[in-house]
């Protein structure tokens, strides 16, 4: 899952354009809004029963489109923005099936095109479909396979499979490159659109094209899609070593680790072993809140920094029962991302605990939802993030102070080195 920060409703008076510059990314969101706005009156004035015909309408919304949109770039010469009435015209009189065109459909294509010419893995448009369904996500459930997926060196992995999930018990693993979904080639889709092609009804067929590296081979997996609920907390004790799984940064992530810190204290372990594996991420505020546990108060947590540098900002440790007397060792692997990155290199950084596994995958980048007029809404990337210490995370990764790997071997044998090499350093064996 993807980093992000709370909805930021985009309100009337900011689609208009004054003297002064905005940032870009304004102007792109303002852009956004105001194609969805036109559709959405388009199709209102539609439905209300003044009901031009078919020509009149296409020609209204484009020359209010076009006089919108060269009001915006009025001031940059390099852009001809009657190319959209042409391509959109060409569309309407060319194309083979014209007669199957959705209007509303295009102004969705085309503001996702302007999303995704941003050249960002991280940053989509969402029409209100998806929009609903990433916020259900974030409150612990959806239906699909349970598999976490994001684009590394330009291909499409798996991130991590969720234990328990259609995706895992079809023995899908972190690093494995999915080709094509439902014969659907991947390879010039963003992610969002391979969420929506992965998921589906529950108990419906979805066929992945694989290709794993620990096989050197691709094959093709029929998973059966299922309701997807996140256990974001798990906690257990084993050899008196208090072990506890961190699957998410979701909704309800802070008050389940509570209530796991309280039962640290009660049990009185040798030490803690954080398991951040797989760990795709979350919410930056509960990466926060979860760090805090180790930290005294005010420390700094994770630095922010965007493009003008002006709105940096250093996200601070708030006041918890403190874990800190316990030795603690985190376990991190390729698909520990973003909020579990967070939490890692804090800690790593302040010297509170010892990380074993793999390195890290890098994803340490800041989303912001903005929601648009019609419920849809753009997943744009606005900032990065820098550990305490100032190292980055994005596209470098948070580095284990002990490297153990976990090979296919031993995933097909149930073992766990990277575990075991935690319990090691702790037994002293």
């Amino acid at each position: 899952m993807d980093q992000f920060k709370p909805n930021i409703p985009i309100k009337t008076e900011d689609l208009k354009l004054g003297s002064k510059k905005q940032p870009w990314w304004r102007i792109l969101a303002k852009v956004c809004a105001l194609l969805i706005l036109i559709i959405a009156a388009f199709v209102y004035g539609f439905s209300t029963g003044n009901k031009p015909s078919a020509d009149v309408q296409q020609d209204n919304v484009i020359k209010y489109t076009a006089d919108e949109l060269i009001d915006i770039f009025k001031d940059n010469d390099e852009i001809d923005v009657e190319l959209f009435t042409q391509v959109w015209d060409i569309l309407h009189e060319d194309y083979l099936d014209k007669n199957k065109i959705n209007d509303q459909d295009l102004f969705y294509g085309a503001v996702a095109g302007m999303v995704s010419a941003l050249g960002d893995p991280h940053s989509s448009f969402f029409d209100p479909v998806v929009t609903e369904e990433f916020n259900q996500e974030l409150n612990g459930s959806f239906h699909g396979i349970g598999a976490e997926i994001g684009r590394k060196n330009g291909t499409l992995v798996i991130i991590a499979p969720l234990d328990g999930t259609p995706a895992a018990r079809a023995g899908l693993k972190s690093g494995d490159q999915i080709l094509a979904v439902d014969g659907v080639d991947t390879g010039n889709i963003s992610v969002t659109e391979a969420v929506n092609l992965i998921r589906g009804e529950k108990d419906t067929k979805v066929v992945l094209t694989i290709y794993s590296k620990d096989e050197g081979d691709t094959k093709e997996i029929s998973i059966i899609r299922d309701k997807i609920d996140i256990p974001s907390v798990v906690y257990r004790l084993e050899d008196d070593i208090a072990i506890i799984d961190l699957t998410h940064f979701n909704n309800d992530t802070e008050d389940r680790f509570a209530k796991v810190a309280q039962k640290v204290l009660n049990d009185n372990p040798k030490g803690i072993i954080l398991d951040l594996r797989n760990n795709p991420g979350g919410l930056l505020h509960i990466a926060v809140e979860i760090t805090s546990y180790w930290l005294d108060p005010k420390q700094v947590v994770v630095r922010e920094t965007f493009s003008d540098k002006r709105s940096d900002k250093d996200y601070k440790a708030s006041k918890k029962i403190s874990l800190a007397d316990f030795d603690t060792i985190i376990l991190v692997n390729e698909g520990s991302a973003s909020a579990a990155e967070i939490v890692a290199g804090a800690l790593q950084d302040y010297g509170k605990a010892f990380l074993v596994g793999k390195k890290t995958f890098g994803k340490g980048s800041v989303q912001q939802l903005i929601s648009l007029k019609d419920d849809s809404s753009i997943k744009l990337t606005v900032a990065r993030w820098l550990t305490p210490n100032g190292r980055t995370i994005d596209m470098e990764g948070i580095e284990p102070d002990t490297e153990v790997d976990l090979t296919f071997d031993d995933y097909n044998n149930d073992l766990d080195p990277q575990l075991d090499k935690a319990k090691e350093l702790f037994l002293g064996l």
